[in-house]
């Protein structure tokens, strides 16, 4: 049987750990937080050994020989074993459905096996993860729809040991626009503002009160991950606050750093996962990353890189053109590669 993740929330803390979990869905924030439910089940069952297995360099796909062998070899450091299965297109190609099979026929007694995606469909889903529900548990991380997220947003708030009028957390749902980590960010500040009275418009709002940091975080994963609407409409909601673009640039300039980075070990085939932490990357962002990375390869990475230095002039007065406006074109460039003609436009 499917279940939501909130769901499976429940179950861990009932149950003893299954052989096999398959978490997946186009919502970052909540596969990342059932998958970390799963690893902190297995912490407090006395599970304390990790082995990741996912797409590396030039890989397609994880190496199914080596997962398989794993499967079976005996633990040198403990008596059970966490092995995670990292799968971004949800599709394990017929070699890993039939690996991921043969293991829930016969799970070993030592292993748990967690799977997790970030994409599904009704169409992902097939005999390989049929055979997961059997042995296992399957939850899949829906969207939220609009008129979900109010009530999504009081589940969380409670869960924080606050309380809000219906009204004040409409008005939270309405500053998110949908984006569940903002939504996440917000309730976890104001468990540190609040003063245990109930929130009202006004005091919600008060508190929860525009800051170019957070903003900028907002703009730049709208860019990221390809919403070129957002970008534009979001710059504007700055611009007309009367934030400057210097403010702004640092984190700009540190995200497009950060992701010219990571397009510089994929190009040369290298170990992308060991980049996402070297870079302090967390596991519920590596899919917006690896989405840019598709749009741009390493050379046009280093080019957004130089037009932020282009955008810092003009913000500076030591180039000519309007520095608001090469910076919407700057990013809009990173959500859409065929906006990268604007950069060769003048900003005036």
């Amino acid at each position: 049987m499917e279940l939501t993740p909130e769901r499976l929330l429940a179950q861990l803390d009932q149950e003893a750990l299954r052989p096999v979990y398959l978490i997946a869905g186009p919502e970052p924030l909540r596969v990342l937080e059932a998958a970390d439910a799963v690893r902190a089940s297995a912490r407090k069952q006395g599970i304390a050994e990790r082995e990741i297995f996912e797409a590396e360099g030039n890989q397609r796909e994880p190496d199914w020989n080596a997962m398989s062998a794993s499967f079976r070899a005996p633990s040198l450091f403990a008596s059970r074993r966490l092995l995670e299965l990292r799968l971004p297109t949800g599709k394990p190609g017929k070699e890993g459905a039939e690996v991921i099979s043969d293991f829930c026929a016969d799970p070993p007694g030592d292993v748990s096996l967690l799977i997790t995606a970030g994409e599904w469909s009704k169409q992902h889903g097939g005999k390989w993860s049929e055979t997961v529900a059997k042995v296992g548990h399957v939850a899949v991380a829906w969207a939220i729809k609009p008129h979900e997220l109010p009530d999504w947003i009081e589940r969380r708030l409670r869960a924080r040991g606050l309380r809000a009028d219906r009204d004040a957390v409409q008005s939270l749902a309405d500053r998110v626009e949908g984006n569940l980590l903002a939504a996440a960010q917000e309730v976890d500040k104001l468990a540190l503002l609040s003063d245990g009275e109930t929130l009202t418009v006004d005091r919600m709002q008060a508190l929860v009160a525009d800051a170019a940091r957070f903003d900028v975080f907002r703009v730049l994963d709208a860019a990221m991950n390809g919403q070129g609407a957002q970008v534009s409409r979001m710059l504007a909601g700055l611009r007309a606050e009367g934030e400057a673009v210097p403010a702004l640039l640092g984190m700009v300039v540190m995200e497009l750093q950060r992701t010219a980075a990571l397009a510089r070990v994929a190009a040369r085939g290298g170990n992308i996962a060991s980049e996402f932490k070297a870079q302090r990357i967390w596991d519920s962002k590596q899919p917006m990353y690896r989405r840019a990375l598709q749009r741009h390869d390493a050379r046009r990475w280093e080019g957004l890189l130089a037009q932020a230095g282009r955008v810092d002039r003009m913000a500076k007065g030591r180039e000519v053109g309007d520095a608001w406006v090469a910076l919407e074109r700057l990013l809009l460039a990173v959500a859409e590669p065929r906006a990268l003609r604007l950069l060769s436009v003048s900003a005036v």
